[in-house]
């Protein structure tokens, strides 16, 4: 009875995590409290030895723990990790394993926020990054690696461009510099894509997205597969040799396969304290109950508005992997045959500034500073999230001036696609 790890993606995501024993609550429940009580001092030393237990939230608590269970349980890792935020959880998947002096290298189509953190903060701290065609031969970007590189970073579907990522390229690329490759899955969640499976080796999330599905919380989570090799060659010492700051602890060596979370959780939730509140992490376990559910409607919505916005007369272009005229059409079918995401990109007839006025005028679709939750939403990127960027890193991105971001909802296609009528009708 529960949970079974040989259980289909969609019973997991509602049995996966919490197994509640006799007379225990059958609701996952919010252990909301900072600090946990010992009977001995000896007690709570071995926590600070880094033995399983709990000392104090800002490192790991119950709740959060049993959420990030379920993601690694979808994701089909070992061990996984919350984080406050999805620019938590990239910045943590990285740093984890880099300081002052390294590089890594990043498709270029990437969300305009993760883009603007490579490009800008993580070289204010000493950590360089090049950014690469994802498109480009796998001997171009081998010419982007460095002595000194330790990771290769993708979007397994990129916002808003919405290139999807070959996978398989990647990693094959990263393995051959002896180097993970890190994934961020956040549009198509575990339900449409499986990123481990075609070799990737950590994956990150913006949990806050389709994963809590509802607009209410930030989160972010770092899933590991447990599948890297941190002994195969010498660009590891954080992993592969003793941590001062924790007694000599050697992660790789100490915690087998759940180092690479173990060290997340001892050095980098202890230091910057990106920590979610248990709270929110009821939440998110809320919406990934429902997450296969949703998808699937978010998925067959899409797919409905992108067909109309093809064949209408206002509508210059239109981006949707799914569609048959997509330049990814034949990487979407093989990385995520049942479908990618609810997000739509296009562009309106008259530019920029036609754009705008369209968007203006919609009235079931919200202008909102987000995307991929249950409520269809729009957004123009070149002048909101990717508005920091100068005109050449926002052609580096995928993100024209004229594009529009549209997130489809579940609420009925017809509604949806009725919403966008009217509002062209009025430019």
């Amino acid at each position: 009875m529960g949970y079974d790890k040989n259980q289909k993606i969609d019973t997991k995501c509602v049995q996966a995590g919490w197994q509640p024993k006799s007379g225990e609550p059958r609701v996952m429940p919010i252990y909301e409290s900072t600090t946990y009580k010992y009977d001995t001092s000896a007690d709570m030393a071995k926590l600070f030895d880094l033995e399983p237990g709990y000392m104090y939230t800002r490192l790991a608590n119950p709740t959060n723990d049993i959420v990030a269970s379920k993601i690694a349980a979808l994701e089909g890792g070992v061990a996984a990790v919350l984080t406050s935020s999805g620019q938590a959880a990239n910045f943590f998947s990285l740093i984890n394993i880099m300081g002052a002096g390294d590089h890594f290298i990043s498709s270029a189509t990437i969300y305009g926020g993760t883009f603007n953190l490579f490009n800008v903060t993580m070289r204010k701290i000493g950590i360089d990054c090049t950014f690469v065609d994802p498109r480009a031969s796998e001997e171009e970007i081998q010419k982007a690696f460095r002595p000194n590189t330790k990771a290769v970073f993708g979007e397994t579907v990129a916002n808003p461009s919405l290139d999807v990522l070959d996978i398989e390229k990647f990693a094959r690329i990263a393995h051959k510099n002896g180097v993970p490759l890190i994934v961020d899955n956040t549009f198509p969640t575990p339900i449409n894509c499986r990123p481990f499976e075609f070799g990737a080796d950590i994956v990150t999330h913006s949990t806050t997205k389709y994963m809590e599905g509802h607009a209410s919380t930030i989160g972010g989570c770092v899933v590991d597969s447990g599948n890297f090799d941190w002994y195969q060659n010498d660009k590891f010492p954080c992993m592969t040799e003793p941590d001062e700051s924790y007694h000599g602890a050697t992660y790789a060596k100490d915690f087998g396969k759940n180092g690479f979370v173990v060290k997340i959780v001892a050095q980098l939730l202890r230091d910057y304290g990106s920590t979610p509140s248990p709270f929110n992490a009821f939440l998110l376990n809320l919406g990934l109950e429902t997450l296969a559910v949703r998808m699937e409607r978010h998925c067959s919505n899409a797919l409905k508005v992108a067909k109309y916005l093809e064949n209408n007369d206002k509508i210059s272009w239109v981006n949707y992997p799914d569609l048959e005229s997509s330049k990814d059409y034949a990487l979407a079918k093989k990385y995520m045959p049942n479908g990618t995401c609810g997000v739509i990109s296009f562009g309106v007839k008259g530019g920029r500034a036609k754009a705008e006025e369209f968007m203006n005028n919609l009235r079931l679709a919200a202008i909102v500073t987000h995307v991929a939750d249950a409520r269809t939403c729009v957004l123009h990127p070149a002048s909101s999230t990717h508005r920091q960027l100068s005109d050449q890193e926002l052609i580096e991105c995928g993100v024209t001036p004229d594009l529009v971001r549209f997130s489809v909802g579940i609420e009925n296609a017809d509604d949806i696609i009725a919403d966008i009528q009217q509002a062209l009708d009025k430019i």
